[in-house]
């Protein structure tokens, strides 16, 4: 049989499976303690008034084994808007079929489309697999910077 790779924009009715890889990537990535996200805040930052970020799914022969976030930002170096990958999920059973691709491609047309200067996104430096993979697409890492993050109590603490 012939496999399939499809990739598709998801829609509220695909949260379920949204919330379920999202936590098949934590589990992975051994930050499942971390999850707070749940099928109705997913709805309102996806799907509501105000949609933060657009979600992805990818199937093999009609059976869901992946999904994307991502979402817009803006380089003022060099005035066009990017896309920042936020999550990237092959189910590990399938891996390998060529599914990575076909989602960083979708994502490439779309940026394409949006006439985006770059596509970004990051990966834990013990993830050699997925190192491995994103150098054969050509990507490169941006060793001289450093991921900064303020969130939880620190923000909390930050700004009363």
């Amino acid at each position: 049989m012939k496999k399939k790779i499809e990739i598709k924009n998801a829609t509220e009715k695909d949260i379920r499976l949204i919330l379920h890889f999202i936590k098949e990537l934590a589990d992975y990535e051994k930050l499942i303690n971390d999850v707070i996200a749940n099928e109705e805040n997913l709805k309102k930052t996806l799907f509501g008034k105000t949609p933060y970020a657009k979600a992805l799914l990818a199937f093999l022969n009609k059976k869901p084994v992946g999904f994307a976030i991502y979402f817009f930002n803006f380089s003022s170096f060099m005035g066009k808007p990017g896309i920042y990958i936020e999550d990237i999920y092959v189910k590990e059973n399938y891996r390998g079929n060529g599914i990575g691709k076909a989602i960083f491609k979708y994502i490439g047309k779309i940026a394409k489309e949006n006439d985006c200067g770059r596509i970004e996104w990051s990966v834990l430096n013990w993830n050699k697999p997925s190192i491995n993979f994103y150098n054969s697409l050509g990507a490169k890492p941006m060793d001289e910077w450093t991921v900064y993050r303020l969130s939880g109590s620190a923000l909390n603490n930050f700004i009363n």
